[in-house]
Order: C-alpha cells, then sequence, then structure tokens
C-alpha cells in the first residue's frame, strides 16, 4: 500500500495546532511546535492561508484558523457572499448581451437562483432570486451536472420530467448533453424547460478550480442561438468572460 503523503500529513498537524490554542500563533512557534524547518513551515501555512483554512492577523502577523473550515461541511460558498461577488459582472454581461443573467447553485435535485438581472428591455419580467429549477431541463442545471458532479446527483438519480417538447426525458439524451458540455466547457438549453427560452451557461469555479455555481444568458432562443443551435459567438465570448472575472474574485476570496 502506498505510504502518507508527508505534506498533507503536515498541513493537517498545522491545522491540528492551530485548533488546539485560542491564541494565534507566530511561524517560529509553529515550525519549533512541529519541528518544522521555518522555510517548510512558511510554506505549508501560506498554502493554507491562500485557501481560507488559516488566516493571519495583519498587525501581529501570526496565525489562526480561517473560515474555509466551517464552510466544508456547507457545500461551499455561502449564497449570500457569492451573490455579493458574481453581482456587478452579471449586471454587466445583461448590459452588453441584452439578455437576463441568472447565477445559480446546485441544490439537492434542482438548481437555485441566487441572482437575478432583468433583461434591459423593458420587457415584463418577475424576479426570479430564490426560485428553484430543474437540473436536466435548464443551461445553469446542466452545466452544474456537468462540471460539479459531486454536487450534484447522477443523471439516473433524477426525475427527469418533461417541461416541453424539447426536454431530455431519457438518460442516455442527458447524459449526451452533458458530454457536449464538457467537451466545449459550457451547457445550454435550446427551450427545454419554457418553450421558447433558451439558455447558454459556463461553471464559476472558486479556490482550486472547484466549480460552485454557474452563470447563464436567458433569452428568446432564436436571439441567443443561430443556425445549428450555436451559441452567437459575440454572446459566448460575454459569457465566458463574464464567468472567468467572476471566478477571479471568487478565487481571491479564499
Amino acid at each position: 500500500m502506498p505510504g502518507f503523503i508527508q505534506s498533507i500529513e503536515r498541513a493537517a498537524a498545522v491545522l491540528r495546532l492551530l485548533g488546539s490554542t485560542d491564541r494565534p500563533l507566530g511561524l517560529k512557534e509553529i515550525a519549533a511546535a512541529l519541528d518544522l524547518p521555518p522555510p517548510t513551515a512558511h510554506g505549508i501555512v501560506r498554502t493554507l492561508r491562500e485557501v481560507g483554512f488559516v488566516e493571519q492577523d495583519v498587525e501581529s502577523s501570526r496565525y489562526r484558523l480561517g473560515p474555509g473550515l466551517q464552510e466544508l461541511g456547507g457545500g461551499g460558498w455561502d449564497p449570500h457572499d457569492l451573490r455579493a461577488r458574481a453581482m456587478n459582472w452579471a449586471d454587466s454581461l445583461a448590459g452588453s448581451t441584452g439578455m437576463a443573467v441568472q447565477v445559480g447553485i446546485a441544490a439537492s435535485t434542482s438548481v437555485r437562483l441566487v441572482h437575478h438581472v432583468f433583461r434591459p428591455d423593458g420587457s415584463p419580467q418577475r424576479i426570479r432570486t430564490g426560485e428553484e429549477q430543474p437540473l436536466h431541463a435548464t443551461a445553469l442545471g446542466k452545466c452544474l451536472l456537468a462540471f460539479a458532479p459531486v454536487a450534484t446527483p447522477h443523471a439516473r438519480e433524477l426525475d427527469l420530467q418533461r417541461w416541453t417538447g424539447r426536454t431530455c426525458t431519457t438518460v442516455a439524451a442527458l447524459e449526451a448533453h452533458l458530454a457536449v458540455a464538457r467537451r466545449r466547457g459550457w451547457a445550454s438549453d435550446t427551450g427545454e424547460y419554457e418553450t421558447g427560452v433558451g439558455g447558454a451557461a459556463a461553471p464559476l469555479r472558486s479556490s482550486g478550480g472547484m466549480v460552485v455555481a454557474a452563470i447563464a444568458v436567458v433569452g428568446p432562443v432564436e436571439e441567443l442561438f443561430g443556425l445549428g443551435g450555436e451559441l452567437r459567438p459575440w454572446m459566448l465570448e460575454q459569457m465566458v468572460g463574464a464567468a472567468r472575472e467572476i471566478s477571479a474574485a471568487l478565487m481571491e476570496g479564499r
């Protein structure tokens, strides 16, 4: 059997050490307590700080456990924090594409909208923030199924309810859609949840590249997609660019 991975074992020891005291510890204290060379201790603590598991006091430069540890059992980002970091880019994306924009997270067997920007054409619309939509029939949902498989059920575990004549109602059809999404890096919905309304969604990644949410442009199918059902290139560029910027903000937040 393979042995222990020493770097992980040492990182776990640092976390246990910081968790065993109610005061912040200096780098020399950490190194001495664990019998580590100071450069090694510094590398471990710096990495733990970057991922949010350790935080450093600005004035004393001492270290304590960080908030990232408390989020391990909670499914990742707090929806309010996620919305705050995505809001400006989502608003800008709606303005540049003329489409509605939605940000969603996995919620058991559905996708929950944590942010919704109205389509900026003045047409009658209703706020959808907080709404839950099917994973298998929406661009947001299929994006999460494709790129966040740990946080979402397997296709065979879903209730593949028919919403429109275009809805994927078999495991084989849904898995084919997910394979296409993984190949091109984004997912689409060509009127599968609401007749005539489509969407395209890209994943949002936090530290380590983990997908924690997705962002979608949503609007009339004929405005989003050209001949052959391909998302219009300039629309794709805008959406992927917004997803990249939001992901960078999420990574900085850790």
